[in-house]
């Protein structure tokens, strides 16, 4: 699998009183995407269970890049960072476009995979490695201020 992105319609219960999405939304329209991938992958939550192993995060930070709206459809991708060779721990990206597809945020995640028995890292089965290798690559988002000049 290479590209992957979500289509998601922004609710009105996702808005807070300044009329545009709340911040922590952002965080669950990104977990939508990721948990929508594994889907994909043939791992939804039922087959995770059963493989006994699922996702966990030690890091999740949002670069809010600009506003999003009640009425819009945003779009989500999936993009890999750094991944070890057996899949166990990674780094993931989305990227949110509002509308306009104009970029909107950027959210950067760390995460590994869980034994759910053990409650310790483990390493994913192999079809799970081999699709978020398959990710096309992101980047780190950089805050550059345009130049007025």
């Amino acid at each position: 699998m290479n590209k992957f992105e979500k289509q998601i319609e922004v609710r009105w219960s996702d808005c807070d009183p300044n009329g545009h999405v709340c911040h922590s939304k952002y965080y669950e329209y990104g977990a939508h995407a990721r948990i929508r991938f594994f889907d994909a992958c043939g791992y939804g939550a039922t087959k995770m269970k059963q493989s006994n192993f699922g996702p966990i995060l030690f890091k999740e930070e949002c670069s809010f890049i600009r506003e999003i709206r009640p009425d819009d459809t945003i779009r989500v991708n999936l993009l890999k960072g750094e991944i070890s060779t057996d899949g166990s721990k990674w780094v993931l990206h989305h990227e949110i476009f509002n509308q306009a597809r104009k970029k909107s945020a950027h959210i950067t995640i760390k995460g590994a995979w869980m034994d759910l028995n053990l409650r310790k890292l483990t390493v994913p089965p192999v079809e799970m490695a081999e699709a978020l290798h398959g990710l096309p690559e992101g980047k780190n988002y950089i805050y550059r201020k345009k130049s007025s000049r």
